[in-house]
């Protein structure tokens, strides 16, 4: 029945999301206009890059401006003073495979406080420093797994009443492989992205971005963040968090996110060089896929869809994209050299999947300035055919998730490059 229900769902938000804002969506790939990706390796006052010093210091700061300046809003810098408190341990977690903690982070300045709730798994198996996965999760911690010793946080009981199936224990427990992910010896720090920023129109005052003292004055710039730039930050301090614990190994932490938590992963670790490797899920328009295919999902219809999910600046370019001075190829590149994982679903059209790949594929001169090997074919490879390259890709039967076989290439993937 929960099969069923997930098949309906997708469905019917195909169908919605082909209507938004009165514009037909484009699944026919003889109808993608010709296009001109941004020259990845050429500055704004036009020198070649041809070194990774160049690329540091000249290029690579000028693509991350054009990101926080058109798409994703600039990052706050300010400090938010946060307090960590062990609301639960038990080490008896998964039959006494892992040890499972819940920690209430709590957020305090200008008179605010914002309380999230982490949960941290660990493999009691691991004697040696652990690798960790970052990753927010939609319908929050007790959602990831039929347990009722996981809390509910209070951001997601605001959104979220308790008629509301989301209340299901265990509801998603299909996206967290936790035995797998335990068994390969990799911990997990998971989040609802509702703690950070709730994802319904009308709660940013209850979001991290109300904290900050500039938060009143900058709603009327163009260049203010939105939810995708305030979770990405929100994942940044998931690893404050995971710093303070002897347990995890500090080099290894990778940063996963599945459909617009794959946009704001992808931000996130272009932004902050702690995470040691990134994987994108289906993360589509915003995120991998490249917007001037106009395949698929569009800035426009993502943009009215959930307007509050990118900043004002963005609006510019619907049905515009010919004259983005930027595509997603430019946001993978900031990620090298770390690996960074670009995945799709067969069915997924909506992400597109074909422009998920070529962005990767197009991100790769970067990765080759590192001596680094990114994707070396243009057409993608077939179904279940996964790449581990420094640059890594797969697509998989089915539809817009995340299930055991993404997990199992994931993990592969990093055991490749942190072991």
């Amino acid at each position: 029945m929960k099969i069923l229900i997930v098949i309906q769902t997708f469905i019917l938000s195909i169908f919605i999301f082909s209507m938004a804002n009165g514009q037909v969506i484009n699944y026919d790939e003889s109808k993608v206009p010709d296009y001109t990706l941004p020259e990845l390796l050429k500055s704004n006052s036009g020198q070649q890059i041809s070194n990774k010093k160049q690329w540091e210091t000249i290029r690579r700061p000028e693509i991350l401006d054009l990101y926080s300046s058109e798409m994703y809003g600039k990052t706050s810098n300010e400090h938010i003073p946060v307090t960590y408190e062990l609301l639960s341990e038990n080490k008896d977690f998964l039959n006494g495979k892992a040890t499972m903690r819940q920690v209430k982070m709590s957020f305090s300045k200008n008179g605010k406080t914002l309380n999230t709730l982490l949960l941290l798994i660990l493999p009691n198996h691991v004697k040696k420093k652990i690798p960790v996965i970052v990753g927010y999760n939609f319908k929050g911690n007790h959602s990831t797994i039929a347990d009722s010793s996981i809390l509910y946080s209070d951001n997601f009981k605001l959104v979220r009443k308790p008629s509301h199936n989301d209340w299901i224990r265990g509801i998603q427990s299909n996206r967290w492989d936790y035995e797998q992910i335990i068994g390969r010896g990799y911990g997990i720090a998971t989040m609802c992205y509702h703690d950070m920023f709730p994802d319904e129109e009308g709660f940013k005052n209850q979001s991290a971005a109300a904290l900050f003292s500039d938060y009143e004055e900058r709603q009327s710039q163009e260049d203010n963040w939105e939810a995708i730039g305030v979770w990405a930050w929100g994942s940044s301090r998931i690893v404050d968090y995971l710093e303070t614990i002897k347990e995890v190994d500090q080099s290894k932490i990778a940063l996963l996110g599945h459909s617009r938590q794959g946009k704001a992963a992808l931000w996130a670790g272009a932004q902050d060089l702690r995470f040691s490797l990134v994987i994108s899920n289906n993360s589509g328009e915003g995120g991998a896929a490249l917007a001037k295919r106009k395949f698929g999902e569009t800035i426009a219809v993502v943009s009215s869809i959930k307007p509050f999910w990118f900043a004002k600046s963005l609006n510019k370019y619907h049905n515009k994209e010919e004259e983005m001075p930027f595509d997603q190829h430019m946001l993978i590149a900031l990620i090298a050299p770390r690996p960074v994982y670009v995945a799709s679903a067969e069915e997924d059209l909506w992400a597109d999947p074909k422009g998920e790949y070529q962005s990767a594929y197009f991100a790769s001169p970067v990765y080759q300035l590192y001596r680094k090997k990114g994707l070396m074919n243009e057409s993608p490879p077939g179904i279940h055919q996964p790449i581990y390259n420094d640059i890594g890709y797969h697509i998989r039967a089915g539809i817009h998730d995340v299930n055991s076989y993404d997990w199992y290439c994931y993990l592969n993937f990093a055991d490749k490059h942190f072991k």
